[in-house]
C-alpha cells in the first residue's frame, strides 16, 4: 500500500494561508484599479465634454504643480469651463503672481469660476481675482490686500551674549536683512520701496482684472480682510455662495449638463501598492497681512 506526498498545504497550513489571503488582496487591488481606471479615467477620457477643477490650498510657496494644471485643462478642448477651488491664506509674492496669471489667462479663454472656501486672502486673494466670476462664502475670509517683509533682528540678543558676527558685503545694501545686523536708515528705505513697489502691482493686478479704479482698491487695500459678504459688498467678488454655486454657473456658461465629469488637480501623489498594503495591515502672503518677502 502506498501513501501519497502530503501537498505543501497540508505541510505547511499557516504558510498556505498567509499566501492565499496575499494573492487575494493583490488580485482584488488590481481589479479595483482597473475598475476605477475604466469608471473615471476610461470616462473621462471618452467624455466629449467635462469641467475642470483647479485646488489651490495651503500657503502657496510653489506654482509649478497648480500652473501645469491649468495648461492642461486650457489645452483639452474637451473641458468646457474650468472652477478653481482656493483655500489658502496666501504665501510667497512670485508664485501667487504666476498662478493669478495662469488663472487669468484662462478666464480668457473659458468660462472660470472662482470658489473661496474658509480662506482666499492676500495671495489667496491675488489668485482668485483672475477669474471670470468670483464666488465667495458670507463667512468667507478674504482681501487682505498688501505687502510686508519680516525680518528677524537678533542683534541685541547677541550683545548681551557677547556674540558678534563679521560681514564682508561688496554693498551697503547686500546685508540688508541679515539678523546679525540691525537695519541701516539707506537699507530700510531701500526695503520699503521695495515693498511698496510690489504692492503696486498688487493693487494694480486687483484693478484690472476686476474692473476697478484704481483709487477704489487702494482705499480698501490696507492688508485689511473681509467677510466674504463685506467683500461682496465691496466690489471685490461677484456672488455669495459655495462650491456648487460656482460649479453651476460655469455649467450653464458652458452650456454643459450637470452629470458631466470632473477633472480634478493637480494630481495628488498617491502611495504605492505595497505601502498601501502594509499601512492596510498594520504645504509669503499671510492671512494677517500680506505678501511676505523672503530671500534666502
Amino acid at each position: 500500500m502506498t501513501t501519497s506526498k502530503p501537498s505543501f498545504s497540508q505541510r505547511h497550513p499557516f504558510l498556505f494561508g498567509v499566501a492565499l489571503i496575499l494573492v487575494a488582496v493583490v488580485l482584488l487591488t488590481g481589479a479595483t484599479a482597473l475598475v476605477r481606471l475604466w469608471l473615471f479615467g476610461g470616462m473621462e477620457r471618452m467624455a466629449s465634454e467635462k469641467i475642470g477643477l483647479v485646488r489651490v490650498e495651503g500657503m502657496i510657496t510653489s506654482s509649478e504643480d497648480v500652473v501645469d494644471w491649468i495648461a492642461r485643462l486650457a489645452r483639452d478642448d474637451t473641458v468646457k469651463g474650468v472652477v478653481v477651488r482656493v483655500n489658502s491664506p496666501g504665501g510667497v509674492v512670485a508664485p501667487s503672481q504666476e498662478i493669478f496669471r495662469a488663472v487669468r489667462r484662462l478666464s480668457k479663454e473659458k468660462p472660470t469660476a472662482v470658489s473661496m472656501a474658509s480662506v482666499a486672502a492676500s495671495g489667496g486673494y491675488y489668485v482668485a481675482c483672475g477669474g471670470s466670476r468670483v464666488f465667495a462664502n458670507p463667512g468667507s475670509l478674504t482681501g487682505s490686500i498688501g505687502v510686508k517683509a519680516e525680518l528677524p533682528d537678533i542683534k541685541g540678543l547677541l550683545d548681551k551674549l557677547g556674540v558678534s558676527m563679521r560681514v564682508i558685503a561688496s554693498g551697503p545694501y547686500k546685508t540688508a536683512g541679515s539678523p546679525y545686523e540691525s537695519l541701516t536708515d539707506r537699507q530700510r528705505e531701500m526695503l520699503t520701496r521695495m515693498v511698496m513697489d510690489i504692492h503696486d502691482q498688487f493693487v494694480g493686478d486687483v484693478s484690472e482684472a476686476r474692473g476697478m479704479e484704481r483709487g477704489e482698491v487702494e482705499k480698501l487695500a490696507r492688508g485689511q480682510a473681509y467677510t466674504g459678504r463685506q467683500a461682496k459688498e465691496l466690489g471685490l467678488v461677484d456672488q455669495l455662495g459655495g462650491l456648487r454655486d460656482a460649479a453651476a454657473w460655469v455649467r450653464s456658461q458652458a452650456q454643459v449638463g450637470p452629470g458631466v465629469p470632473v477633472l480634478k488637480g493637480p494630481p495628488e501623489e498617491s502611495a504605492g501598492l505595497l505601502r498601501r498594503i502594509l499601512g492596510e495591515l498594520s504645504l509669503e502672503l499671510s492671512e494677517g497681512g500680506g505678501l511676505r518677502l523672503t530671500a534666502r
